[in-house]
């Protein structure tokens, strides 16, 4: 049993990485077409297993599906409101964010994520060809 959970885990985590930011749907999806016995629950819950293990990164999307990032170094993204398409965001992660909110407010803050929104160049050349 712990050889084919090995096997299931290789697979989704090969997914996660030729995929670019899945939802826990679209690795299913992919993973399915390898692995047709697998069930959506294990797929769910292999990813979250090793999102809170460390080996992938979840990425909470407001008003969207969570994401899976084979990119471990903090980072932030951007999400287009037309396509929901994510991508990272090429610029530095500002660590002491964190330690400045939480002395100009009193928090104790754990972590922060930050998802920029807007629209992507692919979707405001379709706009404006409308």
């Amino acid at each position: 049993m712990e050889t084919r959970n090995t096997v299931q885990k290789n697979i989704i985590m090969e997914q996660v990485q030729k995929l670019h930011h899945p939802t826990a749907d679209e690795v299913y999806g992919a993973v399915a077409k390898i692995h047709p016995a697998i069930s959506k629950a294990t797929v769910y819950r292999n990813l979250s297993n090793m999102a809170q293990g460390g080996m992938i990164t979840r990425v909470k999307i407001p008003d969207g599906a969570d994401r899976f990032d084979k990119t471990l170094e903090k980072h932030y993204h951007i999400r287009c409101k037309e396509c929901g398409r994510v991508y990272d965001v090429d610029m530095p992660y500002f660590e002491g964010l964190e330690n400045e909110v939480a002395d100009k407010h009193g928090f104790e803050i754990d972590s922060h994520e930050i998802v920029f929104v807007g629209v992507c160049p692919d979707c405001k050349i379709k706009k404006r060809g409308m």
